[in-house]
């Protein structure tokens, strides 16, 4: 069984650091291989990719735009009436994918809108969410997003990634495995898959070993943190990391695990769970 390859989420990662490219620096020093950022926007892509390069790290994962979100805009993908912004804003998610190699784009749902009832709106939402599903493959189709020097050529992937409504987004649209992968099975396109954070799933749901199982096979990425907390692995909590790597491991995973928590203190300080499983694995360490 292959080990599993993990990213470093710098959208929460390293936040002593002041902006990406030095993020960047600091998780290519700490031994990662790959990096993913929610919104990259503020910087410009070819400086990005750049940073990246120098640190010996790949992108493997950016989000669509959060729309306004002064406004409380969240992702627009199944928000009526904010169709066209969410086209615009797949087009500028795609054009940073190409320019940093980055094969995958979470697209982002978005929230029920301020005032009204979610069982009112959930089948306009759901019916935006499928045209605007249906738009983004074909857009995908269309792209690859190889610069990479040793990676073939593909094309882009969209992923869907529930968000729980419990405790982190109370109004979110999309908020269990099992309403994403009714979504997806609607669309019907292989280039669109399923985001795995396995924080909001046990927030939600629970039943992590069935519902890994069962939704694993459409996965095009896991992300982690602790519950209740959403700190490093190896801080306390519910989840029991080194069984659920062990199972990601023998159900064949082969995607990237997104370090995508809330460091409890320094986060080099806080990777001894990480470093923990590469000497399981017989990783060597950065530097070694």
């Amino acid at each position: 069984m292959a080990p599993l390859r993990f990213s470093a989420n710098l959208s929460w990662l390293f936040p002593e650091l002041p902006g990406l490219p030095e993020r960047l620096r600091a998780a290519g020093s700490s031994g990662f291989e790959a990096a993913e950022v929610a919104w990259p926007y503020a910087e410009p892509p070819e400086a990005l990719e750049r940073a990246a390069r120098d640190a010996g790290l790949h992108l493997v994962l950016i989000n669509t735009p959060p729309g306004d979100q002064e406004k409380g805009e969240m992702g627009l993908g199944a928000v009526p009436g904010r169709q066209a912004a969410f086209r615009e804003g797949l087009e500028k998610a795609v054009l940073y994918a190409k320019a940093l190699g980055c094969p995958r784009i979470h697209l982002m749902a978005g929230r029920v809108p301020q005032g009204a009832d979610p069982a009112a709106v959930r089948s306009e939402m759901e019916t935006v969410f499928l045209e605007n599903l249906r738009h983004a493959a074909e857009v995908l189709a269309q792209e690859l997003y190889s610069q990479h020097p040793t990676w073939c050529q593909e094309n882009l992937v969209g992923l869907l990634e529930p968000i729980n409504t419990r405790i982190t987004d109370p109004r979110y649209f999309l908020d269990t495995p099992q309403q994403a992968a009714a979504i997806l099975q609607k669309v019907g396109r292989p280039n669109l898959q399923l985001q795995m954070d396995i924080f909001h799933w046990q927030i939600m749901d629970g039943n992590l070993t069935g519902n890994i199982r069962e939704f694993l096979p459409i996965v095009g990425h896991v992300q982690i943190a602790q519950v209740p907390g959403r700190g490093e692995p190896g801080s306390p909590g519910e989840l029991c990391f080194p069984y659920l790597f062990q199972l990601l491991e023998d159900e064949g995973y082969q995607g990237f695990v997104g370090c995508e928590y809330r460091p409890q203190g320094d986060t080099v300080e806080g990777l001894s769970w990480l470093h923990s499983y590469w000497d399981r694995r017989g990783r060597p360490r950065a530097g070694e």
